[in-house]
């Protein structure tokens, strides 16, 4: 179990790592191809897009393949738009292949995650995708780092070394032992979406994506219009990483031990908190603490919600995959909204209302969880 657990934690961090290194390229990007703030943002929304586009495929292939070889149809995808990334010389090219490792990244995620499930025991689900997380979030560490360094030493060369560290993934994945295919027919998936335990994870998934969507566009452009650097705006966002990376695992077993609406409202008043503030910030001297405070407030909901959606899952009799699969397709609405949307409104109506929209959208979460989503308990009844 914990080599796979090691697999799965790298897999995921390759996968971010790629996502993540565009946060402090957007301004050069931008410049080059002369992108607005809403050009920008659906540039950044082209992954989550081709993750939208392959969530149920992904989670279909999980339960009629099985999570390994599910795995290995992702790193294939990812290690292909890496090479079309590292060789792209039109804007259009950077996008197509963004999109294809949008695809990638969902059966990763969604073949990965089954697969850790399938073998871990109950009681310890939560810590071990907590764990999980851990590492994604330190691949989107290092993300910002890569995007410094393809700022300085290209973005050809830069993105040739994460293909490479593709082919050596798909090598991995291919010699470790799999598991039994959990099959199940989409309709289950459909009816399974009812269960109430289940939508409170989803929507736990769809919220940050919305939130940080938002912020990796902004920011960048906001901090550069003062002088800030590629490399100083990797620096922030590595900062960022780093609090979420070591938060998760604590999330994870908080989780296991005492359920997740305490850690899920905490997270909500933060979030809140922040988005107002970032509304309000104006000079970077407040901005680069506001960020590192959203990596803590809007990173605090992913573990409670896979922890959610794998128990809510089990609850429907819905497997693994299938459920994780509907949870890359919020994760794709969240992140293809949150850039798109929040460039757009930005652009027509200042950076303080995508801000201020998201703070409201955090109040009426937080209310549902005191009306329909009180219980503070590890199991779910």
């Amino acid at each position: 179990m914990r080599r796979l657990l090691v697999l799965v934690s790298v897999v995921v961090a390759v996968d971010t790592l790629f996502f993540t290194a565009l946060t402090p390229l957007l301004p050069h990007l931008a410049d080059k191809y002369d992108l607005s703030k809403a050009g920008a943002g659906v540039f950044i929304s082209a992954y989550a897009a081709g993750a939208l586009l392959g969530a149920i495929p992904a989670g279909l292939a999980t339960t009629r393949l099985g999570p390994k070889p599910t795995v290995l149809i992702g790193l294939i995808l990812m290690t292909a738009a890496s090479l079309g990334f590292a060789l792209a010389g039109e804007v259009w090219t950077l996008e197509v292949s963004r999109l294809f490792q949008g695809i990638g990244s969902s059966c990763s995620w969604a073949g990965g995650l089954a697969w850790l499930v399938a073998v871990s025991p109950r009681r310890h689900r939560g810590e071990l995708l907590g764990t999980a997380m851990g590492a994604a979030v330190f691949g989107a560490l290092l993300g910002p780092v890569l995007g410094a360094l393809a700022g300085t030493v290209g973005i050809r060369a830069a993105f040739l070394g994460v293909t490479v560290m593709g082919v050596a993934l798909v090598t991995w994945a291919a010699t470790t032992p799999g598991v039994v295919a959990e099959r199940q027919p989409l309709r289950a998936g459909l009816i399974a979406a009812r269960e109430r335990w289940l939508l409170a994870g989803l929507w736990l998934i769809t919220l940050p994506a919305l939130l940080f969507g938002v912020l990796i566009v902004l920011v960048p452009l906001q901090l550069n219009g003062y002088g800030w650097g590629t490399i100083a705006i990797g620096a922030l966002f590595l900062a960022t990483t780093v609090l979420e990376m070591v938060l998760n695992p604590i999330l994870g077993r908080l989780t296991d031990r005492h359920g997740w609406v305490r850690p899920v409202r905490a997270a909500l008043v933060g979030s809140i908190a922040v988005s107002v503030a970032l509304a309000l910030a104006r000079q970077p001297a407040l901005v680069a603490p506001l960020v590192l405070a959203a990596g803590i407030a809007y990173g605090a909901f992913y573990t409670p919600g896979l922890a959610l959606i794998s128990q809510g899952a089990e609850r429907a009799g819905l497997a693994q995959g299938l459920a994780f699969g509907l949870m890359n397709a919020c994760w794709g609405v969240g992140a293809l909204v949150g850039p798109a949307a929040g460039g757009a409104l930005a652009d027509a109506a200042g950076d303080s209302v995508p801000y201020l929209l998201l703070a409201c959208v955090c109040v009426a979460t937080y209310l549902a969880t005191r009306l329909r989503y009180a219980e503070p308990v590890g199991e779910l009844p």
